[in-house]
């Protein structure tokens, strides 16, 4: 929802100021480059995020991070990076 509004909509009273203290603190991360794989999936599923638009494969790494991490925690699971 917030993405319909115009940033003079945006009510941004209750956030402190972004002064040179944050930007000391701040570190620059670059994501890593994705590794390609091959992975067999059932048509309907690969049907239903090609379905989403044309980010459906950001989309399906996405729902793959959300699922590594809400398993992190379990032991038959290695941390999720």
């Amino acid at each position: 929802m917030i993405d319909a509004l115009k940033d003079e909509q945006i009510d941004r009273s209750e956030l402190p100021p972004l002064d040179d203290s944050f930007f000391d603190r701040a570190t620059w991360r670059m994501p890593e480059k994705p590794v390609s794989v091959t992975v067999q999936l059932e048509p309907e599923l690969l049907a239903w995020f090609q379905s989403l638009g044309e980010d459906f494969e950001q989309r399906m790494v996405a729902a793959l991070r959300i699922y590594a991490e809400a398993h992190q925690d379990t032991e038959n699971y290695p941390q999720a990076v």
